[in-house]
C-alpha cells in the first residue's frame, strides 16, 4: 500500500452538488474524475485523499475501494468479503461497522446481507490471527461500507470516519438544521464573492454564516475534527502534518450579517460561530426579515425559510410569502437573493420572478434554490 500508488475512491455528496464536488477535487489532484448523482468517484495517491478530507466543504464522505464483485445471492455476498485480506488493511483490535446500501439489489434483506458482510470479515481475522475485531454500530474505529447494484457490489472503507458534514464545532443545534456541506454548496452557488457582504436574514443557529466565514478566512472544513484513515494500517502520520500545514486561500475580512426573529436561535448562532471562531466577522441582531432593513446598499441574501416538512403550516406560509415578496422589493433592491425550500409553491407565492431554480436535495426532500434578484420596484 504505498502511498504513492494511484488509488480508486468514491466522494458521496448531497444531491445537486456533484458539479461543486468535481471543481474540489480536481482543485485536489484527483484525476480520472467521474460525477454520478449522489457523488464523484476519482483516482489518487494518499495526498489527495488525505486533502480531499481536510478540505472538501461538499463531500459527505471519501470512501476508498478495495474490491469488486460479481454476486446473486447472499453466500456470494459472503465469499467476495472473506476474500478481502482485511488484516492487511486494520488492526484487530480496532471496533468496526459495516454499512450495506443498496440499488435494485435481488437480496431481500439488508440487515441480513450486513450480518453476512460482517461476519466474513470477523471470519478473515480469525483464520490468519486466531482473533476478531468487536463489533461496535455507535463509535466504530474502522467502518467498513458496501454498495450493492443489481448483479455488483464494491466494498469500501471509509477515510472519513464520521460524515464531513460533522465539523467538530457544532455546539447547538438548532430546529431543522441544514447540514453543513449542503449550506456550503448553497453559499457556492450563489457567487458570493468574499469582498461582498452577505446576510442571512433567518440565521437559526448560523451554519449558513459559519460556512460563509469559514471559506472567506481559508479555514479547513476538517481542521477541528478526526478521520477514518488515522485508524487504517497504511496511515503515515508525517504525510498528513504535511497536508495540515497547506494553505490554499489568502484570507478575506468579510462582512457578515445575521438575524432571527428567536432569541434562543441567536444565542445558538453565537455559540455556533464561537465554536467555529468565527464570530468576529458575523454581525448578529434580533430583528425580524419582514421588516429589517438591509444591512447595506447591495449583496447577497441567502436564507433556508421555514417550510412545511419542517417548521410552519402550509396556511401560514401562504400569508408569509408574498409579505417576504413586498419586503425584499421595499428593502433589498440591488440585492441577490437566495432561498432554500422544499415548498415549491415559494416562487408563485412570493411574487417575484426567480431569475434561477437549481434543484438540489436535502437528505430525501427535493428541494429548489431560488434565486431573486431584487430591483426598485416591481419585479414581476
Amino acid at each position: 500500500m504505498s502511498s504513492s500508488r494511484s488509488e480508486s475512491f468514491f466522494a458521496s455528496c448531497p444531491r445537486g452538488l456533484e458539479e461543486l464536488l468535481v471543481r474540489e477535487l480536481t482543485s485536489f489532484n484527483a484525476e480520472k474524475i467521474d460525477a454520478a448523482p449522489g457523488g464523484v468517484a476519482f483516482s489518487g495517491n494518499w495526498e489527495v485523499c488525505y486533502r480531499a478530507n481536510l478540505w472538501s466543504r461538499i463531500a459527505s464522505r471519501i470512501l476508498w475501494q478495495v474490491g469488486e464483485f460479481a454476486y446473486g445471492n447472499e453466500k456470494d455476498l459472503y465469499e467476495a468479503a472473506k476474500a478481502i485480506d482485511w488484516p492487511r488493511y486494520f488492526a484487530v483490535q480496532k471496533k468496526i461497522r459495516v454499512n450495506v446500501t443498496a440499488q435494485k439489489s435481488p437480496l431481500k434483506s439488508l440487515e441480513f446481507a450486513t450480518l453476512k458482510v460482517k461476519d466474513a470479515v470477523c471470519d478473515r481475522f480469525r483464520d490468519k490471527l486466531d482473533s476478531r475485531p468487536d463489533v461496535d454500530r455507535a463509535a466504530p474505529d474502522v467502518r467498513i461500507h458496501v454498495f450493492l447494484e443489481e448483479a455488483k457490489g464494491i466494498l469500501y472503507l471509509d477515510t472519513s470516519g464520521e460524515a464531513l458534514f460533522k465539523r467538530g464545532w457544532r455546539m447547538d443545534i438548532a430546529e431543522a438544521p441544514l447540514r453543513e456541506n449542503l449550506a456550503a454548496g448553497i453559499i457556492m452557488l450563489s457567487g458570493w464573492k468574499f469582498d461582498e457582504p452577505l446576510l442571512d436574514p433567518m440565521c437559526g443557529g448560523g451554519t449558513l454564516l459559519s460556512e460563509a466565514a469559514a471559506m472567506a478566512r481559508g479555514r479547513a472544513p476538517g481542521a477541528k475534527r478526526a478521520f477514518g484513515f488515522e485508524q487504517l494500517n497504511n496511515f503515515s502520520s508525517s504525510q498528513w502534518e504535511k497536508i495540515k500545514n497547506e494553505r490554499t486561500v489568502q484570507p478575506v475580512e468579510p462582512r457578515l450579517y445575521g438575524s432571527d426573529t428567536d432569541p434562543e436561535a441567536l444565542k445558538a448562532a453565537r455559540r455556533n460561530l464561537g465554536a467555529a471562531g468565527v464570530e468576529r466577522w458575523v454581525k448578529l441582531e434580533q430583528a425580524d426579515v419582514l421588516a429589517r432593513a438591509a444591512p447595506e446598499p447591495a449583496g447577497v441574501m441567502v436564507a433556508n425559510p421555514p417550510y412545511g416538512e419542517r417548521i410552519g403550516s402550509p396556511e401560514e406560509l401562504e400569508r408569509f410569502y408574498p409579505q417576504l415578496g413586498n419586503s425584499l422589493k421595499k428593502q433589498f433592491p440591488g440585492w441577490r437573493c437566495f432561498f432554500f425550500t422544499a415548498d415549491q409553491r415559494m416562487a408563485k407565492l412570493i411574487r417575484l420572478q426567480p431569475s434561477r431554480r437549481t434543484p438540489l436535495w436535502n437528505g430525501a426532500i427535493e428541494c429548489r434554490l431560488y434565486e431573486f434578484r431584487i430591483v426598485s420596484g416591481s419585479n414581476r
